[in-house]
């Protein structure tokens, strides 16, 4: 599957988003998305460009973002997916423009100059989507395996055999607790 650098850099940041919702269903759990500096951190992080000076009425359409992204990658079948998606999109005002800022060579962005953040996430995020949608891609839209862990992700692999969001962290955690399981029960 081949997906362009921007597609990525949406995708990138849509995984972003889902995983700074608060772990599992624990109450009390934190979002990583609290306040402003954390949505600026966010921004930052990803390199979202065209965005003007945050406010509190962008955190909260952020945070309604990542619920309807959360609902995108939960749907149970492509129809679904792309009724959501084509939701999603239509309410971001998409005009996509082609661009060559930053140094990148000419791409797409779909978001409408003067968009707000949550805006411009909608529309490239979306559109980035309704590619992996279009390609009958959607099963890679997943959540990692691990019992204590719910971090989405993309996955990307040749064959779609990724199972964790971090094979170094989650996957090498579960690989390391079935060696030691097996290694107590061959000790009797």
């Amino acid at each position: 599957m081949m997906i362009t650098h921007d597609t990525r850099c949406a995708l990138d940041a849509v995984v972003d988003l889902l995983n700074t919702a608060p772990e599992g269903e624990a109450p009390g759990a934190p979002d990583s998305l609290a306040d402003l500096a954390a949505l600026g951190e966010f921004v930052r992080r990803n390199d979202i460009s065209d965005v003007g000076t945050l406010g509190t009425g962008d955190l909260s359409a952020v945070r309604s973002l990542r619920e309807r992204f959360a609902q995108i990658f939960a749907a149970g079948d492509d129809r679904t997916a792309a009724e959501q998606l084509n939701s999603l999109v239509a309410s971001a005002g998409t005009t996509p423009r082609l661009t060559d800022h930053d140094g990148y060579d000419w791409h797409v962005h779909y978001f409408a100059p003067g968009a707000s953040v949550a805006e411009h996430l909608a529309a490239d995020g979306g559109m980035a989507l309704a590619f992996i949608v279009v390609a009958g891609e959607r099963e890679r839209l997943r959540r990692c395996e691990a019992p204590d862990c719910r971090h989405a992700f993309v996955d990307l692999s040749r064959n779609r055999s990724r199972r964790y969001c971090d094979s170094r962290t989650c996957g090498n955690r579960l690989h390391v607790a079935a060696y030691r399981a097996r290694r107590r029960e061959a000790a009797g």
